[in-house]
């Protein structure tokens, strides 16, 4: 087995160009953020399946996701491990540093939640009637009247963390925090913390809250320090999380190593999704060199086995984590379409044809299909399928959005930002 793994994670300077291996290999510096979402990268080379396509993966740990999308725009990572709206942002021209990047292949769904304060849930019982197989919809109600209470106090309003601007964290808890009548940019102060960091500052009280992949929600809960009150699962079941992040021009010059990499992250998706490679996935992502964390707690969140505070109190989500089953790693635009939606409708971007073009075309399911042929992949009419509609796929607020029906879909919404419009007076 080749595996190369280096931790740049306090380290500012420039890390050295991907290289031809001896025997043939391609290597490729590949980013990544210390999460279980990393899991397909992290047993791609860990367990063979990138060495087996000709591929050694230099895998490089980071501490936060604008390091990882700078270093893939300066050339320092071949690949990334990146959040699935930041290749949307990346194309729209968001952000302090908007290089183009595209993605082919999604890492799987799952792996987020939402974490309050114990001192914070606790005045959420005494404002509303929860008991503890509480839906995280209602605990979004209750979290509004608590807020509306400290608003007639004039106490100061709870801070959040999400961990980057463009970031599915970000777009779940606004969504969520809205659903229940919150307005994230006037109700509650968001600021960005990265993950391993979490749960830390909850415990120190710099946060109220956060919305984190795992397993930095359940190390919260399991400290005595935190309580689990929603989880991605709730907000959009099949939402994408993490994806492989690729510079365009790299796309074009490397097309027979793009499809053997999609080939080896195909195989170690289906890996990761057999619970009896469960313990040997833990035992790797616990190491120093990967997540650090407990191997107990990784077991568990890859079972969907929830401490949701220290008081005993459990909760078991099915699927929790799907790294390959149900095309979970197809780039669906229609995806990439939502993410746009919230990006509009938290006034971070205009409703433009230019940016729907834009949008869509940071997903790239043509390479999918290239690499691993038709039959791996859904019907070409489901690229722009009707998301929410199905039982196993609805939103928290059971709206349905048909993204050829953007204009509508956005006008829906009670709660949300006072910027949005359409940027370019465009019909759309």
């Amino acid at each position: 087995m080749i595996t190369k793994i280096t931790d740049f994670s306090g380290d500012n300077g420039l890390a050295a160009p991907a290289r031809l291996a001896s025997e043939g290999s391609r290597t490729l510096r590949a980013g990544f953020i210390p999460l279980v979402d990393a899991s397909v990268l992290i047993a791609a080379s860990e367990f063979g399946f990138a060495q087996k396509e000709g591929i050694v993966l230099d895998l490089v740990k980071d501490v936060s996701w604008a390091n990882v999308r700078d270093r893939l725009a300066f050339r320092q990572f071949d690949i990334a491990h990146m959040l699935s709206p930041m290749p949307v942002a990346s194309m729209l021209g968001l952000g302090s540093n908007p290089s183009p990047a595209n993605t082919a292949f999604s890492l799987g769904r799952g792996g987020n939640a939402i974490t309050l304060s114990i001192q914070l849930y606790a005045r959420m019982g005494q404002e509303a009637s929860l008991n503890e197989t509480a839906s995280a919809l209602e605990h979004a109600h209750a979290l509004a009247k608590v807020i509306r209470a400290m608003k007639a106090r004039s106490e100061p309003l709870p801070t959040l963390g999400v961990t980057y601007p463009f970031s599915s964290h970000n777009y779940e808890f606004r969504y969520w925090l809205a659903a229940g009548g919150i307005d994230p940019d006037h109700d509650v102060k968001l600021v960005v913390v990265p993950p391993p960091m979490t749960s830390d500052a909850l415990a120190a009280g710099a946060i109220d809250g956060f919305c984190v992949g795992a397993p930095w929600n359940m190390v919260a809960s399991e400290r005595g320090v935190g309580r689990i009150v929603a989880a991605k699962h709730d907000i959009w079941p099949s939402a994408p999380e993490k994806v492989i992040g690729m510079r365009p021009e790299w796309v074009e010059s490397n097309p027979e190593t793009v499809s053997r990499l999609i080939v080896a992250l195909d195989a170690a998706a289906h890996w990761c999704d057999q619970p009896d490679n469960h313990a040997a996935l833990s035992e790797a992502l616990g190491n120093s060199r990967y997540i650090a964390a407990p191997v107990d707690t990784i077991r568990r969140v890859l079972a969907g086995e929830f401490n949701l505070d220290d008081q005993g109190n459990r909760r078991i989500i099915d699927g929790y984590f799907q790294f390959h089953a149900n095309f979970a790693n197809y780039p669906r635009p229609s995806q990439a379409l939502w993410i746009y939606t919230q990006m509009i409708r938290w006034g971070q971007a205009g409703l433009s044809s230019k940016g729907l073009t834009a949008a869509a075309t940071a997903y790239r399911p043509d390479l999918y299909r290239l690499a691993l042929g038709a039959n791996a992949a859904p019907l070409l009419d489901d690229d722009l399928r009707v998301e929410g509609a199905s039982d196993g796929d609805r939103f928290v607020d059971g709206h349905v959005f048909d993204p050829t029906r953007i204009a509508d879909y956005l006008a829906k919404f009670p709660v949300k930002s006072s910027a949005i419009g359409n940027s370019s007076g465009e019909d759309i």
